[in-house]
């Protein structure tokens, strides 16, 4: 196959991928073949027909800002551009705005996956031509139909449908249904788009039943099919219905001739219900008559009542005037007591001065006693140390006077020689310790590179055992990426998916989480990685008892070794809001590609993802982090190669390549077998310079010995401490004679005390005499007046409580006429009603001798007769409703038989005549499938056959490349690529042939061609293009049209 030269779609920025249609090639050179060039000359000619894509406009949709308006033709339009531009985010757009489901682009499982990170919504506009005979609401829409549609995040899908002047008409889905039933537009349909994915699975596919059902699915006979089988098993379900109301159909038909019976037996209950009706008249004027009665004893006692008042009234009175007089005298006792408190008041500051003034000598006397004892202790302790003192200067005087100073000029002469032999070995002692000092650095310094460099070979060697691991990792991960993370991996989640099948499980856990995550750019695997770190490795569980039972699971899998973290957290089915991202740069979050929302919300909790933002570039990281104004809710970044990058600070990254999201499993097998032969080379190194660095620490050593044994024979300790002994003898001292002035001090300040001390004591006693006499006369009147004051307001007590009893009596005697005027009003009113239903009943007053009791005891038999009655009869208006009722449902249940009866052998005729029509049809579309496809194949110069087998449901396709026999014809599966799609092509444009669409596209129709079987293939399609000029098609490729 014949290398593709790419075209740059860079030249217009505001549009990522082109639209090349007829009339853009019409102006190329003479040069294009005179087929195509008639073709397109026609096309310019003949409009199409209505429901063609006049033009399509995508804002925020997929990862594309703003992509169109793209202005199609009306016939053959090619859509060029590189892989990643924006061609198949117009093909997306197409099949979601006009209906499809997000599972049919095979571009994301939901809508909401459509909208640009970051937005909160996406916008697709496009015109359909509305145009011909098969225009729809012209005289509505006018001559084009603007379709709106808008998704937002949530995933909701919303259109408006305008007209060619831009009016708003509809925003109903009826309505788009409506118009892409006219246009026989069908974009869930491989003949009217035909996807990658779809092309993959139908076309490409080895299997003869997966392209038996892409012709069933392109001719639409596979709905035909299912719309079939539904309506046989509605047809089963109505025969099972018919049965079921058959058997009701005589229940009914019994039951209504039983009420009927009954209805006919209504005749003897007339007379009882007149007779009740009697009875209940002489009744109610019978209640009037007993109520008259119960009212005059009633009206008698409230008028006796009401002359018994008075006297309760005298007695009241009577006590009141005793309390006025009581009140009066202990108001007369109270003035005099207020009078005698007055006085006392007044004496009583005085009172409290004295009381204060005696308090104030009591302390000073306390405190003066204190200090008297103090001083007396002192005097106590300086009489003894007087007697010790005097005693010890007897004793220095003597012992100086009996020195001489004839062993002070000895020691200072032999301190003078000593210093002198001293300063020579100082000499000698000096060099052998600079020699010491060199050998024990030399040594030292060799031992510090050994321990470094064992330390780099440690380390060297744990490098060495990661990367054999890493190494014997990628290589079983080969056929199975989830060994990265562990060779125990796989084994751990059968393990928890046979937990979850049998019950153990409330939520399956997720994990390992690296290998539920995927990149969007690869370049940033090693960011990601060391971003996550251990959180790649480990699980997440709903609750604590999932977390008990997978901790289970993995120590049966992990013995001895380390353990998956296990991350506890609730589930949550919908994705945490974190919309406010930095418009430049990515984020960890958008960064990836994670399709279950635990995993997402479990690293946003856990890590942060949402704010860590990702930066190529080293500089440029620094530069956006560390600025005046970092970004807004971004803790950190970081770069390509892994460097973290924090505000005020930054660190390296120790880890130099991405282990578990590389994608490339080959080029990381390669790199580690190179790193494992330079470790090793490196180590051999490490072991050549150890041997070395051993041999100079042996001979510094043996150096180092010998200047050791020189430094011992040197001796100069003896003559130092002999020399320090004869300058540490001490001269006497004097003793300290100070105690013996603060003893004579001590005496003269305890004379001083004692006299205040006596001082303060005749004073305080002075006060307290007065303070003890003077109160006593005050006091005693004081008490007596209070005495005279308690006998007055115990007499008042008295008298009140006398007043209060006759209250308390008299208003009980009112509470009874109000009780008995209340229930006489009770019973007026009572009386009046009853009066009232008397007439309601009966407006004619009905004397009766019979008392009310014997009446209602008569009115109750004559009742339980009546009930009796109807219920051995029944009521005679529900029997008559009843029968009415019977009469009715009979009649319908019997006429819904009839015509679920005629609908069934109705329904019997028309599938049969259909399933030979379904049968001729899908016959006939074999035949012309077969018929296009030969003269498709013929072009070129090949041979084949289709083989329908609708039996089994297959269909074989053979295909002889040249002209050669018909018995050498060979499975598509042996051909070359390029005559493998060139098949492919014929095959499309034959069901092509045979189906009805307004447009039709092809996404990357010509990837696996070479150069001859793509240009005879594009003469084929625009050959048919020339033949169905009222369709549109749109080929979409990454290949240069020129």
């Amino acid at each position: 196959m014949s290398k593709r030269k790419g075209t740059s779609v860079s030249e217009n920025p505001n549009k990522r991928s082109r639209s090349v249609n007829e009339s853009e090639n019409a102006a190329d050179s003479d040069q294009e073949d005179p087929i195509l060039s008639n073709v397109r000359l026609f096309c310019l000619i003949s409009p199409s027909d209505a429901g063609i894509v006049e033009s399509i406009t995508l804002k925020n949709f997929m990862c594309h800002s703003l992509l169109g308006p793209f202005t199609f033709g009306s016939n053959v339009n090619f859509v060029v551009g590189n892989n990643g531009s924006g061609k198949s985010a117009v093909l997306t757009a197409l099949i979601v705005a006009l209906g499809g489901n997000a599972q049919a682009t095979n571009r994301g499982s939901s809508l909401r996956g459509f909208v640009k990170e970051g937005e909160s919504s996406a916008d697709v506009s496009i015109t359909l031509r509305n145009k011909g005979r098969d225009a729809y609401k012209p005289e509505v829409y006018g001559s084009a139909i603007i379709l709106d549609l808008r998704i937002t995040r949530d995933g909701l899908r919303t259109y408006k449908l305008r007209s060619k002047s831009g009016q708003l008409i509809s925003t109903k889905k009826d309505e788009l249904v409506s118009i892409l039933d006219n246009f026989n537009i069908q974009v869930n349909n491989p003949v009217s788009v035909l996807t990658q994915e779809m092309s993959k699975y139908f076309l490409h596919s080895k299997g003869e039943g997966d392209k038996y059902k892409f012709f069933m699915k392109a001719t639409q006979l596979e709905q035909m099919r299912e719309d079939f089988i539904y309506i046989k098993t509605t047809k089963h379900l109505t025969e099972d219905k018919v049965e079921q109301h058959s058997e009701c159909l005589k229940d009914l038909k019994r039951k209504y001739l039983e009420k009927e019976d009954r209805y006919r037996s209504l005749a003897s209950l007339d007379e009882m219900h007149t007779k009740l009706e009697e009875l209940q008249k002489q009744m109610a004027w019978a209640l009037v008559t007993e109520m008259e009665k119960d009212l005059e004893p009633m009206k008698e006692k409230l008028q006796a009542d009401r002359r018994s008042t008075e006297k309760y009234d005298d007695k009241v009175n009577e006590w009141k005037n005793k309390v006025d007089e009581a009140e009066k005298k202990y108001k007369q006792v109270q003035e005099q007591l207020e009078r005698i408190t007055q006085q006392v008041q007044e004496l009583q500051p005085k009172c409290a001065e004295l009381k204060t003034e005696s308090q104030k000598r009591n302390n000073l006397l306390k405190s003066s006693e204190v200090t008297v004892h103090r001083c007396k202790a002192n005097l106590r302790d300086l009489e003894k140390d007087k007697t010790q003192l005097m005693s010890r200067i007897k004793d220095l005087k003597l012992s100086i006077s009996q020195k001489t100073g004839a062993e002070s000029k000895a020691r200072a002469e032999r301190i003078e020689q000593i210093q002198t032999e001293l300063e020579n070995l100082k000499h000698q002692i000096s060099t052998v310790g600079q020699q010491i000092d060199q050998y024990q650095h030399a040594i030292s310094r060799a031992k510090e590179e050994q321990g470094k460099m064992r330390r780099e070979q440690e380390v060297l060697q744990r490098s060495i055992e990661a990367n054999r691991r890493n190494l014997q990792t990628m290589e079983s991960s080969r056929s199975n990426r989830l060994r990265r993370f562990g060779e125990q991996m796989p084994a751990l989640l059968n393990a928890i998916q046979e937990s979850h099948r049998r019950g153990h499980f409330k939520h399956r856990p997720r994990g390992p989480l690296g290998y539920l995550i995927s990149l969007k750019d690869p370049e940033l695997a090693l960011a990601v990685e060391v971003c996550l770190k251990g959180q790649l490795l480990a699980f997440t569980c709903d609750n604590y008892e999932d977390e008990k039972v997978l901790q289970g699971l993995m120590a049966k899998m992990f013995q001895g070794g380390r353990r998956p973290s296990i991350i506890t957290s609730n589930f949550i089915s919908q994705v945490h809001d974190t919309r406010k991202n930095h418009p430049s740069y990515p984020s960890v979050l958008q960064a990836l590609e994670i399709e279950d929302p635990v995993v997402a919300n479990c690293l946003i909790d856990q890590k942060g993802i949402e704010s860590i933002l990702l930066i190529k570039n080293r500089t440029e990281a620094r530069r956006v982090m560390q600025s005046k104004s970092p970004p807004a809710n971004c803790i950190h970044a970081f770069s390509k190669d892994g460097d973290q990058i924090f505000a005020n600070r930054s660190y390296a990254a120790e880890q130099t390549r991405a282990n578990y999201l590389s994608g490339d499993v080959e080029e990381e097998i390669r790199h580690l077998q190179r790193e494992l032969e330079n470790q090793k080379g490196q180590a051999s190194r490490f072991q050549q310079q150890m041997r070395k660095l051993d041999d100079d620490v042996k001979q510094n050593e043996g150096l180092l010995r010998r200047a050791h044994q020189d430094q011992r024979t040197i001796k100069a300790t003896k003559l130092q401490l002999e020399l320090t002994d004869l300058q540490n003898v001490e001269e006497p001292q004097s003793e300290d004679l100070r105690p013996l002035g603060s003893y004579e001090k001590a005496e003269q300040e305890y004379k001083q005390h004692k006299e205040c001390i006596n001082t303060i004591a005749e004073e305080a006693d002075s006060v307290k005499v007065i303070l003890k006499e003077r109160p006593m006369t005050l006091c005693a009147i004081l008490l007596f007046e209070i005495e005279d004051l308690s006998k007055t307001d115990q007499e008042v007590i008295k008298c009140k409580h006398h007043k209060k009893h006759y209250d308390e009596k008299r208003s009980a005697h009112l509470h009874n006429i109000q009780t008995l005027e209340g229930n006489l009003k009770s019973k007026e009113k009572e009386y009046e009603m009853s009066v009232a239903k008397a007439k309601e009943i009966c407006l004619e007053r009905v004397e009766s001798r019979r008392s009310a009791r014997s009446l209602d005891s008569e009115i109750s038999r004559l009742k339980l007769k009546i009930t009796s009655q109807k219920e051995q009869q029944g009521d005679r208006e529900e029997i008559v409703r009843q029968y009415h009722e019977a009469l009715e449902s009979y009649k319908n249940m019997t006429q819904q038989m009839k015509n679920l009866n005629s609908f069934i052998k109705s329904l019997d005729s028309v599938m049969n005549h259909r399933l030979q029509a379904y049968a001729e049809l899908r016959r006939f579309l074999s035949a012309r499938c077969k018929y296009y496809f030969d003269s498709m194949l013929a072009q070129r110069g090949y041979s084949g056959s289709m083989i329908f087998d609708h039996k089994n449901e297959t269909l074989s396709i053979s295909v002889q490349p040249g002209q050669g026999n018909k018995a050498d014809l060979s499975d598509m599966r042996s051909l070359s690529g390029g005559e493998r799609s060139f098949s492919t092509v014929c095959f499309v444009l034959s069901l092509w042939a045979i189906t009805e669409a307004p447009f039709r596209c092809l996404d990357e129709f010509d990837v696996y061609m070479d150069m001859v079987n793509r240009r005879i293939s594009m003469d084929m399609m625009l050959k048919v293009a020339a033949s169905q000029r009222y369709r549109q098609f749109i080929f979409l490729t990454p290949q240069n049209m020129r």
